[in-house]
């Protein structure tokens, strides 16, 4: 017996709906907001380092579904706070026999270690990840200075910003300090330069729409991007 057209209807909803959480289920279907492929990314993962570190990789990728759908204020803080407690702090020599070696998120979740700039990448790769808009991020080169004395020494570090307005003051995340401040707050950061995924800026201003070199400037940020793309980054 044909159905009604009504009855039609109703069921070719019902399959569509079942056809998606199907898809969906075998991870086919990417959420809007991000573009990493999380299978392909945690083949890499395990083939890498084993079975020893998928814990940490799932609780990053549980994390990141949970702040797909919440204010950007609530993105920062956790995923802030989740590279800084999961990740211990060490030099490159110690971690990759390299001097300096920009890693990849995947990397440092697999090491479980990582200096300064390794820190910024994660949290940098994960909030765009979860919808956080680009053009509110960057990566800071900062000389932090060191001691309270007048005469006190500084050191090359990186830190992140983010800008909920061009014209607004950012905040900064650090894996030095854990709370995340508005830059004013940072007397002990003097910026040099900053750059994200549109190019290298000669300023710090979200006002400068415009970057002042494309990312090739800055060669290991453009080997680290194309070393992302390659394992499951978008």
């Amino acid at each position: 017996m044909p159905l009604k057209h009504g009855e039609a209807a109703r069921h070719w909803r019902i399959l569509c709906a079942m056809l998606l959480l199907f898809v969906a289920s075998l991870g086919l279907v990417r959420l809007a907001h991000g573009g990493a492929d999380f299978e392909r990314l945690l083949a890499s993962i395990t083939q890498r380092w084993g079975q020893d570190v998928t814990g940490r990789f799932r609780a990053w990728q549980a994390l990141l579904q949970d702040l797909r759908t919440v204010p950007d204020a609530q993105r920062l803080k956790r995923i802030n706070d989740f590279f800084n407690r999961q990740i211990v702090f060490g030099e490159d020599m110690a971690i990759w026999n390299q001097p300096d070696y920009w890693a990849t998120p995947l990397e440092t979740l697999g090491r479980g270690a990582g200096d300064c700039e390794d820190f910024v990448i994660a949290k940098y790769f994960s909030l765009k990840e979860v919808g956080v808009a680009p053009e509110k991020l960057r990566l800071i080169y900062v000389r932090a200075k060191i001691g309270t004395s007048d005469a006190v020494a500084s050191q090359a570090h990186m830190v992140l910003a983010y800008y909920a307005q061009p014209e607004a003051e950012p905040l900064v995340l650090d894996n030095m300090v854990g709370e995340i401040r508005l830059a004013s707050r940072r007397p002990d950061l003097v910026p040099v330069f900053s750059f994200n995924s549109e190019g290298v800026f000669t300023g710090v201003s979200a006002k400068e729409s415009t970057p002042a070199a494309g990312v090739g400037r800055l060669s290991r940020w453009e080997d680290l991007l194309k070393r992302a793309r390659a394992e499951g980054f978008e």
